[in-house]
């Protein structure tokens, strides 16, 4: 992580959540204070919150919607007061309708970042019309997933 920093690469972090495990914000500060935390030099993207299902068990944690959506505003409030930036959430249309009831109102102050493999992005959570990343596939000429920024290099210099 610090290497790529050093030889001028932009980089960022992730926060894979557990709903289950604890609070947003406690899952919030685990991740700002190893890494997640963003700073205005114009290399270091925003942190991400990695919300979707639960390869552990129950795809929504065990969680209702409306407790689900309590957890990401736990998360997202508690990133926000740490670092003064909005997290991005990534996610899956389906999971996030499935584990959230498609709630919209994250989508005014927060990017998404959509997970779908698939030749089209398709279908957005409910609230965002436009998306700020996509991963659409796992395969190519290079290992892992790839993804495709919807801007501008300025952009992803924020």
């Amino acid at each position: 992580y610090n290497g790529s920093y050093d030889v001028g690469m932009i980089r960022g972090a992730y926060h894979f959540a557990t709903p289950d495990t604890t609070s947003g914000a406690a899952q919030a500060d685990y991740f700002v204070d190893r890494g997640g935390a963003w700073s205005a030099d114009g290399r270091t993207l925003p942190g991400v919150l990695d919300i979707e299902w639960n390869p552990y068990g129950d795809d929504c944690y065990g969680k209702s919607a409306s407790s689900m959506v309590s957890w990401i505003r736990d998360f997202l409030d508690r990133y926000r007061a740490r670092t003064g930036r909005d997290a991005v959430i990534y996610t899956a249309t389906s999971w996030w309708k499935q584990c959230t009831g498609n709630y919209a109102g994250f989508a005014s102050t927060t990017p998404l970042w959509i997970a779908r493999y698939a030749s089209t992005v398709g279908e957005l959570p409910a609230g965002w019309t436009t998306y700020t990343m996509w991963q659409y596939t796992s395969t190519g000429p290079t290992v892992g997933d790839h993804d495709r920024f919807n801007g501008t290099l300025d952009g992803v210099r924020i």
